[in-house]
């Protein structure tokens, strides 16, 4: 029976992996050893473990960016390797956060953030006014003409989190968000992440490596050799 404290979108299933197996270098560089996972949708989930467990590639392969050697991934109802529009699956469906933000240094903070919307064939009056909206929700609309080289740690990833978010996607994928900023930095840049997948209703799936805020998530999952041992 369900109960009040339960709302629909916390009942779907956003994320789903089964059997999932993945290796490099032809099968020389095992990754991933038959991983099974699930997550709701409007869940913040932690992927913690020591680097080279696999954290990275299971984000890679829940979004799109590479094909599991067997197994499946299912986001949102749908498998991933059935999928005819994957183009717009990672247009529209998915942001990515990593760890080095992978933003344009020459362009401006607007014409990075822009750049999603106009890949996805966004209007532009509509896109302008997205970004505003996120600019003023992360405190970066008097950066909005200045170029990334211009921006200290934490602007930059603040940036690359309006990037991530432009097109509204649902599922927020962020491969140690918060890796290459101070530790004072780091946690008013979570903080922040955490209040914008909240303020838009999304799924966050987080590898990082800092306990701390893998703690201020829903939900802790341990990776270890390829596998998953335990959540909390």
């Amino acid at each position: 029976m369900k109960t009040p404290s339960q709302s629909p979108t916390q009942e779907r299933v956003a994320i789903r992996t089964s059997d999932v197996w993945k290796s490099y270098d032809r099968g020389a560089i095992p990754v991933l050893n038959g991983v099974d996972f699930e997550m709701r949708a409007g869940e913040t989930v932690a992927l913690c473990g020591a680097s080279g467990c696999g954290k990275s590639t299971l984000l890679h392969l829940v979004g799109g960016l590479d094909e599991p050697d067997r197994g499946q991934v299912w986001v949102h109802g749908e498998e991933l390797t059935q999928r005819r529009d994957v183009v717009r699956f990672l247009r529209h469906e998915v942001g990515f956060i990593f760890q080095f933000h992978n933003l344009i240094a020459d362009l401006t903070v607007e014409e990075n953030c822009l750049l999603p919307a106009t890949a996805a064939g966004t209007n532009r009056t509509q896109a302008t006014e997205r970004l505003h909206r996120l600019a003023e929700r992360t405190g970066l609309t008097h950066r909005l003409r200045h170029r990334i080289q211009t921006l200290s740690g934490g602007e930059r990833q603040r940036t690359a989190l309006c990037r991530a978010l432009m097109n509204s996607p649902k599922l927020l994928l962020a491969d140690e968000p918060t890796g290459s900023l101070d530790e004072r930095t780091s946690g008013a840049v979570f903080e922040l992440l955490l209040e914008l997948v909240k303020w838009e209703g999304a799924t966050l799936l987080m590898a990082t490596h800092d306990r701390g805020l893998a703690r201020a998530c829903n939900r802790v999952v341990e990776m270890h050799n390829g596998r998953i041992h335990e959540s909390s």
